[in-house]
Parts: structure tokens; sequence; C-alpha cells
């Protein structure tokens, strides 16, 4: 199974726009490098180190569920409107929940689905609760970092 990066985006801090960058660095057990949640500043960062789940590293999304989501629904969200740092085609993340695999030189572990939000919806649609359960992405850990550059394979 494999696909590829075809986006990446980070947010300086929890709430600011999601900014669309070639290339990130991912550091092993902590995060990408100028993300939210790297600094643990993201909305949900004491949640998320509280639970100890080490979940909170880097989260993926599916392009066909989002164009599918956009189609259905008869809206045109971009694919950083939903919040996820790397944005994929052609692999099904789901799974990849409690898999190791490998986004361009990095190793990453899939830990659980990344589910939508309430917080998600008041920023953009009420139907995302509904429309995306199953489908909001994935929610990984970093075991090995180093550089993802758009274009990356995404192999398990």
């Amino acid at each position: 199974m494999s696909g590829e990066i075809v986006e990446i985006h980070i947010a300086p801090t929890a709430g600011a726009s999601m900014q669309s960058i070639p290339t990130a660095d991912l550091e092993a057990d902590k995060g990408i490098v100028g993300d939210r949640y790297y600094v643990q500043s993201g909305t949900f960062s004491e949640k998320l180190i509280a639970k100890g789940d080490a979940d909170w590293h880097v989260t993926l999304i599916e392009t066909e569920e989002i164009d599918k989501f956009n189609k259905t629904m008869e809206l045109s969200f971009s694919y950083g409107d939903f919040r996820r740092n790397i944005i994929t085609r052609g692999i099904e993340l789901n799974a990849l929940v409690g898999t190791q695999f490998k986004v361009g030189e990095v190793l990453l572990e899939g830990v659980r689905l990344c589910e939508p939000c309430a917080h998600l919806a008041s920023l953009l649609a009420e139907q995302i609760l509904p429309a995306m359960v199953g489908r909001g992405g994935l929610r990984a850990r970093i075991i090995e970092g180093g550089k993802v550059s758009t274009g990356d394979n995404i192999i398990k």
C-alpha cells in the first residue's frame, strides 16, 4: 500500500490559520517544527499531553475524503481548512492504525483515528461531525524524524 503527500500544513499557534509549506522537519517524539503542537500551544495540547498517547505529533487526512465531503455537501473547503498537517492521496489512512509506515524519510506509527470535533465544526460547518466520522484522518507518532516534502511517497 502506498500513496503520496499532496500538501503539508502547520499553524504557529492555536487558532491561527493553517499555512501551506512545501517541506517540513518532523522531530521524533515531538512533532512538526513550527507547528502549534510542537511547542505545546495547540487547542488540545493540555488534554493530549495529559493522556500521554503521543498521538499529537502529526495528523494526516486523505484528499479523497475531503473531496467527497465537499461534493456531497456542496461546499468548497480547502485541504488546509480541515486543520490536519499532512494531506495525502492514494492511501487508506484508517488501515494504518497500529502500524508503522514511512512518509518520505520519516518513520511514523498510526496511533488512532483523528475524528472530527465540535471545535472543527464550529470553524467550518456542523455537517463535519456526522459526515466525517471515521473519515477525519489519522493521528500518528513520530518514531524517526527527518524531512518530508510534498510529492514524497507514503509506504506501509
